[in-house]
């Protein structure tokens, strides 16, 4: 399947510098920040530095070093925040939306890391 990137996206202008972001952490593939309308009280957003779409895009076409520094950076994240339950942590929400079903609104794979308050039920019932 083919991917259609959009390099004007938002996200792909803040990897550029052209819109400033409030970081939270960057490495070598990927680029945390908080989120500009945040969902929480802490709501921190994991983007790949790369041009990938959806996770499922990303999971097939990514390379290895991407993969892995982006689950990596998602980890640290959530050790920078202080929100890990096994450390102690109250725990956080992780979602990622994909394509017109999925309710994605910027077509950069993107992760949203939530924490500060119970978030409820994952999907209302139908």
């Amino acid at each position: 399947m083919a991917y259609s990137y959009d390099p004007q996206n938002i996200f792909a202008k803040i990897l550029r510098g052209e819109i400033p972001c409030d970081k939270v952490l960057e490495t070598e593939h990927c680029l945390a920040f908080h989120d500009i309308r945040p969902q929480a009280p802490t709501h921190v957003l994991v983007i790949p530095k790369g041009a990938y779409v959806t996770y499922d895009h990303f999971a097939l076409e990514a390379s290895d070093a991407e993969i892995a520094d982006f689950a990596r950076a998602v980890g640290q994240v959530c050790q920078q925040l202080g929100i890990q339950p096994g450390e102690g942590g109250p725990g956080y929400r992780a979602i990622m939306n994909a394509g017109d079903h999925g309710m994605q609104e910027v077509p950069h794979l993107h992760i949203h890391i939530m924490s500060g308050r119970k978030m409820g039920h994952l999907v209302a019932p139908a």
